[in-house]
């Protein structure tokens, strides 16, 4: 079996972006407390889980810790848990945090990839996306990165803005490039319903691109990334070389288990899903009556579990196993169709989704059920 990966989610954001739908809070007074809960947390999984080796530190905004409080937590991290020698340790970095000073102290407590929420080195886009940084900042936080010497690290973008054209998209990516990242993470910007900006679209005062230009940007950045020798490995992911796609985010796209750590961060192991409270203040009062905070769960059954690889697996270069579809009396046609159309393609005995079965990857299960 693979190993298992754990992601830690720091809940706490100096300003919250009005597109994010992820949990955080912008009061810090509750993150000292939030840490020594978060060792307790850590203590209650301590033999669940075999050896790491993944780490990922996520949010929220992890960089906004500072040094003291980045060295206790992966000295509580790593006195809870075993780690392989060759753990990968992520961590999302905003650039309005990034220092010299707070690099060094990464670096020195093992963490050895980096993922750099720039979202946009245009300064409209970044006003619009409501961020900290502006293009200057930005390149200048990422200079820093590699002047700390941290080979490993990637940006992330964000396309489909309302404003976007695909000049500036094209701008976006060769501004990335010339810092030679090794990874890269394009997302769409979806406007989720109980956003700020999710309210804006309902009320007319946010109009997104057409779902045409959107499809569009995203071919665009799929061929222009690959032309530059990137391998589209999933939806929303692009890596220089194999050994820098994500460890930690290719085991839940694999179905490999992983334990999360954390307000609403979620565990998966065998077939049992959990996922704990979307509450600082819940989770510290949980964790200090010694209650694991978790909000709740699911077993799967073996077809949920296929049907799950199946959703999964079709947002990957790594496609599908045909066994978990070949049971299906119109397979071959179905499969036939979809070759036809240029949306999958037979690998050995998979079948991978090309960039245009990227675009349709939700509803790629239902066409085989």
């Amino acid at each position: 079996m693979d190993p298992p990966g754990l992601y830690v989610h720091i809940p706490f954001c100096k300003t919250k972006c009005p597109y994010c739908d992820f949990y955080s809070v912008t009061d810090l007074s509750a993150l000292d407390a939030w840490l020594e809960a978060l060792n307790k947390e850590a203590d209650m999984y301590r033999d669940v889980f075999g050896i790491f080796d993944s780490l990922y530190l996520g949010g929220g905004t992890p960089s906004l810790l500072d040094n003291r409080q980045m060295e206790t937590l992966i000295k509580m991290i790593r006195r809870c848990f075993a780690f392989t020698n060759d753990v990968e340790i992520s961590m999302e970095v905003n650039p309005d945090d990034v220092d010299v000073e707070k690099l060094k102290c990464w670096h020195d407590c093992g963490i050895n990839r980096i993922s750099i929420g720039v979202q946009s080195f245009d300064d409209d886009e970044l006003v619009f996306l409501k961020r900290r940084h502006s293009a200057t900042g930005a390149k200048r936080s990422i200079e820093h990165v590699v002047s700390v010497g941290f080979e490993n690290f990637g940006i992330d973008l964000m396309f489909g803005l309302p404003s976007q054209t695909e000049d500036i998209l094209i701008s976006n990516l060769e501004k990335a490039l010339t810092f030679e990242p090794k990874h890269l993470s394009c997302y769409q910007l979806t406007l989720e319903k109980k956003t700020p900006y999710g309210r804006l679209k309902a009320e007319g005062r946010i109009k997104p691109l057409s779902e045409n230009k959107e499809k569009r940007l995203f071919a665009l950045t799929s061929a222009y990334l690959k032309s530059k020798g990137f391998i589209h490995y999933e939806i929303s992911n692009f890596a220089k070389a194999v050994q820098y796609e994500s460890r930690h985010n290719k085991k839940y796209w694999q179905h490999i288990q992983y334990l999360g750590l954390g307000p609403a961060a979620h565990s998966f192991n065998d077939n049992k899903r959990w996922w704990n409270c979307k509450s600082v203040d819940r989770y510290c009062k949980d964790i200090s009556k010694r209650i694991k905070p978790i909000d709740g769960f699911e077993i799967l059954s073996d077809e949920q579990l296929r049907l799950e690889r199946l959703l999964l697996g079709f947002r990957t270069k790594f496609g599908v196993a045909i066994r978990d579809v070949k049971d299906n009396q119109s397979f071959e046609q179905t499969l036939l169709r979809l070759q036809r159309r240029r949306i999958v393609k037979v690998v050995n005995d998979k079948i991978v989704p090309t960039v245009k079965g990227f675009l349709i990857a939700n509803r790629l299960p239902q066409m085989f059920f």
